[in-house]
């Protein structure tokens, strides 16, 4: 690596109100799982998505976790999920004793393929006993986990048609997407359930931390509840169930509150960058950035390019490589779900597309503070062949 000033891939910018509302909670002492700004996160998330009910957890997993626990999904069940995403969703799904059945991406956005989704539900599933109920595993179907990958939404219509022409609920993992649009509503705002996590490179961050968004009172309730140990008792200590230990500590959420207060900011700031890159790269032989459909705003999370070998001259990995050594991070996408070892007994559609972006793609720095100069670094660099 050269002496050149390290550029990371995406880190947290706490230039707002996070010192002082962190303060608060310490000279206060409110620093656990109640206080004022758990509440206060909650109610502001939920209107910034247009959700009735929010409940902060512990991480976004955790969030994933509650929300098919409260949507019905147990043993032996189904959810069809995004087979392009980081590994949390699936995992969450194995913790419930269902399976993921993997659904390609899209090959223009990269998002949940609607047709692979509707042709599984058509073709691979039959009707039985008021089930849908895959062909090939005959476990039922229960839900459909759609992964809004690097700020960009999924196609959420037909999804939600989908959904109820089957009877099935929908739980959208909105982590990477917060700030992003679907035909100009808030992504997060469509399905039964949606869950947001805000670890330290996300749109915005608590360090660690989740939140599970929904218009139903009752999910809100049972996810609370589950989310406090399953406590019926505060004095006594009666547990009425199984439990967890999922709630965020009004520290935290201290920083989530002021973190949010400068959401639209973020967004912009990040919309900016992949703008810039779309442009200094447009007539660079083989560079393709995500394409940005129509109905869709997105929150740009992770400014993503993919390499054609034959164009360019050389592939991901190595071009990864050629920018580390110049004190610049990026990232590959997550090996396809369907690829991994833990996952092996689980059902897939054709994944082709997953496969060919986990090979050709590549994320860039993304960070809200990333200046033009570094930016100009970093297009001059994939310049070089």
């Amino acid at each position: 690596m050269t002496s050149d000033a390290f550029i990371p891939l995406a880190v947290p910018y706490l230039g707002g109100n996070e010192w002082k509302y962190v303060k608060e909670c310490l000279d206060t002492n409110w620093v656990s799982s109640v206080g004022t700004y758990v509440d206060r996160f909650e109610t502001e998330l939920a209107s910034y998505i247009g959700r009735q009910r929010a409940v902060a957890t512990s991480s976004g997993t955790a969030a994933i976790h509650l929300a098919l626990l409260v949507a019905g999904v147990g043993a032996n069940d189904e959810v069809l999920v995004s087979d392009m995403t980081f590994i949390a969703p699936a995992n969450a799904i194995r913790y419930v004793g269902a399976f993921p059945v993997f659904v390609d991406a899209d090959a223009v956005h990269w998002e949940m393929d609607t047709l692979k989704l509707a042709d599984f539900a058509e073709n691979g599933c039959e009707w039985k006993d008021g089930a849908l109920v895959n062909r090939t595993t005959h476990r039922r179907i229960r839900a459909i986990m759609p992964v809004h990958i690097l700020g960009h939404p999924c196609d959420m219509d037909p999804i939600m048609d989908i959904a109820r022409q089957y009877g099935l609920k929908v739980i959208e993992d909105a982590t990477e997407s917060l700030g992003a649009r679907y035909k100009g509503r808030p992504v997060g705002s469509h399905g039964d359930i949606a869950c947001f996590s805000f670890n330290g490179n996300k749109v915005i961050t608590t360090g660690g931390g989740g939140m599970l968004v929904t218009d139903s009172q009752e999910i809100a309730d049972r996810a609370r509840h589950l989310s406090t140990q399953a406590k019926i008792d505060p004095i006594e200590y009666v547990h009425s169930e199984i439990g967890y230990n999922y709630r965020l500590t009004n520290v935290l959420a201290a920083i989530g509150v002021a973190q949010l207060e400068q959401l639209d900011a973020f967004v912009a700031k990040k919309r900016h960058i992949t703008e810039q890159y779309r442009s200094g790269l447009a007539h660079v032989p083989g560079v393709t950035m995500q394409v940005e459909a129509e109905w869709a705003d997105t929150s740009a999370w992770l400014s993503t390019v993919s390499f054609d070998v034959a164009s360019y001259g050389r592939d991901a990995r190595a071009t990864m490589q050629h920018l580390q050594r110049h004190g610049v991070q990026t990232r590959p996408l997550w090996q396809p779900m369907h690829s991994s070892a833990v996952f092996t007994d689980c059902f897939a559609t054709d994944c082709s597309v997953s496969e060919q972006l986990y090979q050709e793609a590549l994320s860039l720095p993304s960070s809200v503070d990333l200046d033009g100069a570094q930016q100009e670094k970093i297009i001059r660099l994939l310049g070089e062949r």
